[in-house]
């Protein structure tokens, strides 16, 4: 895989992420909040525990997924897969508990709108640099 694409396609990444939400800020008068970075920012304490769930699942299947891609010779296309879906979950739960329980409910469209930029971009990283023949 070529470092120097990867590196690009990366940065076009975030470029797009950030101006996507720059762009819905500005049309649903979406407020910026002050989140710390590298913290975890739950919304409430049932959103702390789901959180935490859901991070010792990700975890526990991420195990089990690589186990069965390095010892069992499933395709790699399944940790993807898992971790797509992990990653999916873990977003529409925070959406969710943006919409519910805070003060500013329009936050959930920009965790929404991330979350089907990344998967976009998951998917064409897959196909652009051939993922599924890894292995």
């Amino acid at each position: 895989m070529n470092v120097l694409a990867l590196s690009l396609f990366l940065a076009v990444l975030f470029g797009v992420i950030w101006l996507v939400k720059w762009m819905l800020r500005k049309v649903f008068a979406i407020k910026k909040e002050k989140v710390d970075w590298l913290s975890y920012n739950h919304i409430n304490k049932l959103h702390k525990k789901i959180d935490w769930g859901i991070r010792i699942a990700t975890m526990v299947g991420m195990i089990f997924t690589i186990y069965f891609v390095l010892y069992k010779q499933y395709p790699i296309a399944l940790y993807l897969v898992v971790w797509g879906a992990f990653t999916i979950i873990d977003y529409s739960v925070r959406a969710f508990f943006e919409w519910k329980y805070t003060d500013n409910p329009k936050q959930w469209i920009l965790t929404m709108s991330e979350i089907v930029i990344l998967v976009i971009a998951a998917i064409v990283a897959t196909i652009q640099f051939d993922l599924l023949t890894i292995g």
